[in-house]
Order: C-alpha cells, then sequence, then structure tokens
C-alpha cells in the first residue's frame, strides 16, 4: 500500500513538472507592418538572440516566435532598418501586436566601369584579368581545409604558421574574453533561417547582434585566423560565420593539446 502511495507521489510531481515546463515554453504572435502605408510585410526575418533561433513572417506579416520575458527579438529585411524589441509580458500576453519596420532611403552614387580589354585569345586575356591575389595553405595534421595568406609572398606561410602554433597570440584573448558568445556558433550554423539569412547579408549587424561582438572585432578574429583581407571584406555573413567556427573549433582543438 505504501509503495503504491509513492509511486502515485511520484507521478503526480513528474506531471507537474511536465506541466510547469510547458508553461515556461512561452511564445511572442504578432504581426509586421511597413511603417509607410501600414501594410504586412512577408519573408521578415525573425530572430531570438538569446535562444538562437528564428522564423520568417508569412504572407500576412505573420510570425510567432519561442521567447521569454526579457528575450530579445532582432527583426531584419532587406532595405528596411533592423530592430530590437525586449520581450516583456505584455508582448506574450497580447498576440497580434504590431511590429513596424522603416524602409532605408539609400543615396546612389555615380559609378564608373572599366571593362576589361578582352581579345577573344584564351592566353592574352587569362593575363589580363586580374585574379585574386589570396592563397590558402594546408597544414597536415589539423582539420582545415586550409587558411588563407594573402598575397603570395616569402613572408606568406610563415604567418599561417606564426597563427596556427602560437595558441596564445592566436585567438585567446579574442574568443576568451566572451565564450559565451561564441557557443552561440554550434546553435547558428544549425538553425536554417539564420543561415538563410546571413547568406543574404554582407554587413555583418546580423552577426555582431548574436554574438554580441564589434565588426572590428570579427574583422580581427578572421586576421588572426589567417584570413586575407579580400575575403573579409568581400564574404558575405554566412561565409563569415562558417570561417569563424571553424577557427574556433581549431583554436579550441590546439588549446587542448
Amino acid at each position: 500500500m505504501f509503495t503504491r502511495m509513492k509511486i502515485k507521489l511520484f507521478l503526480l510531481i513528474l506531471i507537474s513538472l511536465f506541466t510547469t515546463t510547458l508553461s515556461s515554453q512561452e511564445k511572442v504572435v504578432g504581426v509586421i507592418e511597413n511603417d509607410s502605408d501600414s501594410k504586412p510585410i512577408s519573408n521578415v526575418h525573425v530572430i531570438n538572440l538569446n535562444k538562437v533561433v528564428g522564423v520568417i513572417s508569412n504572407k500576412d506579416g505573420e510570425y510567432e516566435i519561442q521567447a521569454e520575458v526579457n528575450d530579445t527579438l532582432y527583426f531584419s529585411y532587406l532595405g528596411f532598418k533592423s530592430i530590437k524589441i525586449r520581450v516583456t509580458n505584455d508582448l506574450i500576453k497580447f498576440k497580434n501586436s504590431k511590429v513596424r519596420l522603416t524602409e532605408l532611403a539609400y543615396a546612389l552614387e555615380e559609378v564608373i566601369v572599366s571593362p576589361y580589354q578582352l581579345t577573344g585569345y584564351l592566353e592574352i586575356d587569362a593575363k589580363n584579368v586580374p585574379i585574386s591575389s589570396s592563397y590558402r595553405y594546408s597544414i597536415p595534421g589539423l582539420p582545415s581545409r586550409g587558411y588563407e595568406a594573402g598575397s603570395k609572398n616569402p613572408g606568406a606561410i610563415s604567418k599561417v604558421f606564426g597563427a596556427i602554433f602560437n595558441p596564445l597570440d592566436f585567438l585567446y584573448n579574442l574568443f576568451g574574453k566572451k565564450p559565451k558568445q561564441f557557443r552561440k556558433l554550434k546553435l547558428m550554423k544549425e538553425d536554417n533561417r539564420i543561415r538563410e539569412l546571413l547568406g543574404t547579408k554582407f554587413d555583418r549587424e546580423t552577426l555582431t547582434e548574436l554574438l554580441q561582438v564589434d565588426k572590428l572585432d570579427i574583422d580581427e578574429i578572421l586576421r588572426n585566423c589567417s584570413y586575407s583581407e579580400n575575403f573579409i571584406i568581400s564574404a558575405n555573413d554566412l561565409q563569415i560565420l562558417e570561417a569563424i567556427s571553424q577557427c574556433y573549433a581549431e583554436y579550441k582543438l590546439l588549446n587542448r593539446k
């Protein structure tokens, strides 16, 4: 009899804990509109910077995302100013709260294009068209597919070895400052919505918000990982994420050794 009572009590505790967990998984449900005409905006990326999860608004501008009080939601859409909103009890309680995005005004400057003078002969044209001056070096025993070292010169390969085999100067100070932020790297890579957004952006804005580091810090991380200036300038945010993630994984491997 006593054993049955203990089992019932145990089951009641489990049910209570399960119910509490479900109730704690709150969601924010809302609508995103254009501030100028109040029309709904579809395909807006909404990211919970704390949970590192993302969703996209539907054709009616509606979105639903897991969030708790004091989480920060980040709204981003091409051609509109990105905004951040702190989650409150009211935002969770009242469904279909409206978020309005403001269009960006771009001033287009005159661009002069100098076309290549091609002759039609492959051997001649191949010499006249500039190619990337960045080179990558592979190091046996390390998981990387290679390291960029900038221009091909006698000091390039020594730059790679100097960065890889000096863990203290390599990334200890950079990654060691904010280890919690860099634990988000894995979550960011696993969320397809976030990857999709980063693949369309080149401004590092979303990366800085997710990782809570400055754009200059991101550039410095890549330089310490021996990525070229050309890559740092031209890569999209998803490529930058992959580069930082790979670099961080190798830093931890070397640090353990």
